[in-house]
């Protein structure tokens, strides 16, 4: 299996691929590994993401089938099931690579920080669920200068949410702990540009 950093490098060429909008390996790679994927699978990443229609992880990084293990939930978050999902993947696969990747002006993120500044009572549970996941992440930002910049506070609270999601992945399971410390898993955080097309990764 590939290490976390030789991963990291294939996502960060892949990404440039696409942001070049060259023709990649991404639809060819999927075609030709197609009959082998019922019988196994092998992830070289997994990409823990926002289910923004904007943001599919295999296009922006021009993969094909069978090369990511992508969990797609609104706003990155990290709830029990998308822990599960990882240490699955993690143990499983022997995949090396976590990636949390945000993206900018994050529809989740804007609700929670309207959830904040001008609390509701008629949202739907479900959806409150979500902004309850970013609200600590986020919620200390409204306390400083960047209140006053409407544009800053979005994207530091976009990366502030990534950030925890990565921290609860890295601190808030013993396998995915065990696997850090002893067996090479990366977690890395990243941000996906909706203007650009380019994946930051930060805090390597």
């Amino acid at each position: 299996m590939i290490s976390a950093q030789g991963a990291l490098e294939r996502l960060r060429e892949g990404n440039r691929r696409f942001v070049a909008d060259l023709e990649g390996r991404g639809a060819g790679a999927g075609r030709t590994n197609r009959g082998a994927l019922p019988a196994a699978q092998e992830p070289f990443a997994i990409i823990l993401g926002c289910s923004d229609s904007r943001v599919p992880a295999e296009i922006v990084f021009d993969q094909g089938l069978g090369d990511l293990f992508v969990i797609r939930v609104a706003g990155n978050i990290v709830a029990p099931s998308q822990v599960g999902s990882v240490e699955f993947a993690a143990d499983r696969f022997g995949t090396r690579l976590v990636v949390v990747l945000g993206h900018s002006m994050c529809g989740a993120i804007l609700a929670t920080l309207e959830e904040l500044e001008q609390p509701s009572e008629h949202r739907s549970p479900n959806l409150r669920s979500i902004v309850d996941r970013v609200r600590p992440s986020v919620e200390g930002l409204l306390g400083t200068d960047l209140r006053r910049d409407r544009d800053a506070l979005i994207r530091h609270a976009v990366r502030a949410n990534i950030r925890a999601s990565a921290g609860h992945l890295q601190h808030g399971s013993r396998i995915l702990e065990h696997l850090i410390r002893n067996d090479g898993l990366m977690v890395v955080s990243a941000e996906y540009s909706l203007e650009t097309g380019t994946v930051d990764f930060f805090d390597e």
